[in-house]
């Protein structure tokens, strides 16, 4: 290479020794500039490789949870990861509002799983199927969280009084700070990994029990 170059500028008039001399010069500095632009170039390829990193594996869901919650635990991290919520925050939701009876109906007429009303499905839609239910109940709970800015007691009175008492407490009928009171305290010591609860006994000794019960007689899938 130093050669050829001397050759071309020997050829254009410049001469050759000093044509011998431009080339050593010139052809290191060459190299360097290429190894910086190889470099910028990595750097401009890493995020790329960053982005095809896989998809962490969803939280683990808490062994607290009743029998009749913990046999929906393959679908409830499904479902939880698909909205991206936190599977204790969705088993917490279950745990109260039907103790996992897909055919669970409230006297207001809540629907299934997450107890649901009917007005959120579409014309068609079976609200006690277990998908469909999980599919309206989640996506109604994932936008309360949004709009509740990620706290969760606010997310879970959303959830039981509408998104329209968010941030509003004094706005919070009696049955929704009962629903913030056991939904929180089950939810805190599902995320800490507890292998009981006491809220979650408070709540079945104050009537979660015979809901449980009746979950647990019909046929789960």
């Amino acid at each position: 290479m130093l050669a050829i170059q001397a050759q071309r500028w020997v050829s254009q008039g410049l001469p050759l020794g000093v044509a011998i001399l431009a080339a050593s010069l010139l052809l290191p500095l060459a190299g360097v500039v290429a190894l910086s632009l190889h470099s910028e170039e990595t750097t401009a390829v890493a995020p790329e490789r960053a982005a095809l990193a896989p998809t962490p594996a969803p939280e683990a869901m808490a062994s607290l949870f009743t029998p009749e919650v913990q046999r929906w635990s393959d679908r409830i991290r499904v479902w939880a990861q698909a909205y991206g919520l936190d599977p204790n925050l969705v088993a917490t939701v279950m745990q109260i509002e039907s103790c996992g009876d897909p055919q669970a109906r409230s006297r207001s007429g809540a629907l299934g799983l997450f107890q649901v009303m009917p007005f959120h499905f579409k014309a068609g839609e079976d609200p006690l199927d277990p998908e469909t239910n999980a599919r309206a109940g989640l996506a109604y709970l994932a936008e309360a969280l949004r709009k509740a800015n990620g706290d969760v007691a606010q997310a879970l009175a959303g959830y039981n009084g509408g998104h329209s008492v968010i941030g509003r407490p004094g706005r919070w009928s009696a049955e929704t700070r009962r629903y913030v009171y056991w939904g929180l305290g089950i939810y805190e010591d599902a995320r800490r990994g507890q292998a009981q609860s006491a809220r979650l006994q408070e709540w079945l000794e104050a009537g979660g029990r015979s809901l449980c019960e009746q979950a647990a007689r019909r046929s789960i899938r």
